[in-house]
């Protein structure tokens, strides 16, 4: 995805601001956004905040064989990757001419500047040396991206151990963390990286420019100095001719900036061995500000409970007592009721499915009554109570115990219903058509 170009508003009410010595964040020409460092759980682990534009550092070690030419040097490798999780223009998977220049930029700045010692990391001359290894992840991009990944390249490499080895004849010995504590890196100095912008060829300077005045300045000059005024590089890109007065001013506003930037770095890392040594919490997860939506805790206020007591009771002595009301339920339909205020219940009216209902039974017990006057044939045998069975058998024998009395047989004759079913419909019909007349 192509990086989206500025209007010609844009570019000309940015060039108009700066002209008046105005930037659109309401820093002033010289002033250096915020710098905020925060260290992960293991060693060598970081994030550097400038302003907007956050970098992730993370140093990692290994033994394996030196170089030729250097047998008794370790080695230094410095890996920059621009995703586009940082900004859309970034392609992933090809390294393009910013990439490479902030590559050559970084190496310039921490391995030709001498600022760690090579000869310390060798284990066995010509055969094992450490390879430190400094990889940079930008996160978010707003600008100013080589001051931002040296700030965080120096801090991983202060913050990093090293495992511990001893060597006995031809054997080395690795050990862990917990057999002996790791090692920290010889640095001799920290070596930063500041950025000065030019506008209108060199008629304008600002320090630490975002990525909207990255846009339309003229020309970039980065000065990488330590905290003892040493100059370790310095390169100038996009075309423009500097006086020698105009360098000697960057490299004297350099050196504050560095000096600044260097203290807070050594306050920084005092801070987390201190936290780390007491076996307080530490990590990305205790740099997070509370009271944010991202953030993972929150401090505990203290709540006096003294006197909740008295003020529940002062609180019901002043309330007035509710009203004694007792409902009355409300019969709609007999085995229904309503009990308080409400909407009529629907349940007690008849609807059109149970008055068929109720049709149909009707009919029912009018042909059960044609049965019983047309069949005659049950007789009463002892007494009249004596019970009616209908069944489909034709005989069945049955035995009643009644008290007081001895068991007697009662055979009676069943009456084959199915058969009496048919002449039985007429008179139903009739009564239909009657009840359809009236």
């Amino acid at each position: 995805m192509k990086e989206t170009p500025l209007s010609n508003c844009e570019r000309r009410f940015l060039l108009r601001a700066i002209e008046e010595k105005k930037r659109l964040d309401g820093r002033q020409t010289y002033d250096y956004r915020n710098v905020k460092i925060s260290f992960g759980t293991d060693y060598g682990c970081c994030i550097v905040e400038l302003g907007k534009t956050r970098v992730l550092g993370q140093v990692s070690c290994e033994l394996v064989s030196p170089k030729l030419n250097r047998a008794t040097e370790g080695i230094l490798f410095f890996n920059l990757e621009l995703s586009q999780m940082a900004a859309p223009a970034f392609e992933p998977g090809r390294q393009s001419d910013l990439l490479v220049k902030l590559n050559r930029l970084l190496e310039r700045c921490l391995r030709n500047s001498k600022c760690i010692d090579t000869e310390s990391l060798c284990v066995v001359a010509g055969e094992k040396v450490w390879q430190i290894r400094v990889d940079l992840h930008l996160l978010n991009h707003d600008g100013n991206i080589i001051d931002a990944a040296s700030i965080a390249a120096i801090v991983a490499l202060c913050h990093f151990r090293r495992p511990d080895v001893s060597v006995q004849g031809d054997e080395v010995t690795l050990y862990t963390p917990e057999e002996r504590d790791p090692v920290p890196l010889s640095i001799h100095h920290m070596p930063i990286c500041v950025s000065f912008a030019f506008f209108q060829q060199g008629t304008y300077l600002l320090v630490d420019p975002n990525e909207r005045e990255e846009r339309v300045m003229d020309g970039l000059l980065v000065i990488a100095m330590n905290k003892h005024r040493e100059i370790c590089t310095i390169q100038s890109s996009g075309g423009i001719m500097l006086l020698k007065d105009q360098v000697l001013r960057c490299s004297k506003i350099a050196g504050v900036k560095v000096a600044e930037i260097t203290e807070l770095i050594q306050k920084a890392l005092e801070n987390d061995q201190k936290v780390r040594k007491e076996g307080g919490k530490f990590g990305f997860a205790e740099s997070i500000a509370n009271q944010r939506i991202t953030a993972f805790k929150m401090e505990k206020a203290p709540i006096d409970t003294s006197d909740v007591e008295e003020k529940a009771e002062g609180i019901i002595a002043e309330a007035e007592p509710p009203a004694e009301v007792v409902s009355k339920p409300v019969l709609w339909t007999p085995g229904t009721a309503q009990i308080g205020e409400g909407i009529e219940n629907s349940w007690g009216n008849l609807e059109d499915s149970e008055k068929e209902e109720e049709e149909g039974g009707d009919d029912e017990a009018i042909i059960l009554d044609s049965i019983k006057m047309e069949t005659g044939e049950v007789s009463d045998i002892g007494n009249q109570d004596a019970p009616i069975v209908l069944s489909d058998s034709e005989e069945e024998e049955m035995i009643i115990l009644e008290p007081d009395k001895n068991p007697k047989k009662i055979r009676t004759q069943t009456v084959n219903t199915k058969q009496e079913k048919a002449p039985s419909k007429k008179p139903v019909k009739k009564r239909k058509k009657k009840r359809a007349a009236n």
